[in-house]
């Protein structure tokens, strides 16, 4: 208990020196894919690395999964949907967001594929995972500083243990996507263009 409680205190200062360092977008434009359009709600998208190494997948199981990093052509759609529901259909940076992977095989089992952050005492910490609801598990989209259509995921803490508090985010920690210090910029590619795209570093 006493370690759990150490690890939720770590990640509370954490997120409140995120905030000062990796400040929140001020106008709300829409997030841009790698190909110049709009990424939609309901969408179908890969979430990449810019040096288009690496993508964010799930493993094998894929159900009751962390969320992984590996290869560009292991990567695994997710699909964004705002938290508020609303009349737009476009995805919007610095907005609330659900993410979820795009499995069928889950939803029909009853499993939820929807991302959230728990703890991992193997891991020493936090990381991106599956299994969350919808509203309680928030995440968000802002640019990546410097960069053009470059974006940067950030968690956004509500639901026990770790109650609200200021977004978060999110790199990569060894193979895995976790809170980290150091956001890596990504792009969006749609799933059914993946494999007709190379991106670089902007």
């Amino acid at each position: 208990m006493k370690i759990t409680n150490f690890l939720v205190l770590s990640f509370l200062l954490f997120a409140f020196t995120a905030t000062s360092i990796f400040p929140r977008a001020v106008h709300a434009e829409a997030v841009i894919d790698a190909f110049g359009d709009e990424v939609r709600t309901g969408g179908r998208y890969i979430i990449a690395a810019a040096s288009n190494d690496f993508a964010v997948t799930s493993s094998r199981i894929i159900c009751n999964s962390d969320v992984f990093l590996s290869p560009m052509s292991n990567g695994l759609p997710v699909i964004f949907s705002p938290v508020v529901e609303s009349n737009d259909s476009v995805i919007h940076e610095d907005s609330n967001l659900n993410v979820d992977f795009d499995a069928a095989t889950c939803r029909m089992a009853g499993v939820s594929t929807m991302w959230k952050i728990e703890m991992r005492p193997t891991a020493r910490g936090f990381v991106v995972t599956t299994g969350g609801v919808a509203g309680l598990n928030r995440f968000k989209i802002t640019k990546y500083e410097g960069a053009h259509n470059l974006y940067q995921l950030s968690y956004c803490p509500i639901s026990e243990p770790i109650c609200e508090c200021s977004c978060v985010p999110l790199g990569k920690v060894v193979n895995r996507l976790a809170p980290s210090t150091v956001p890596f910029p990504v792009v969006f590619v749609p799933s059914d263009r993946a494999s007709k795209i190379e991106y670089k570093m902007m």
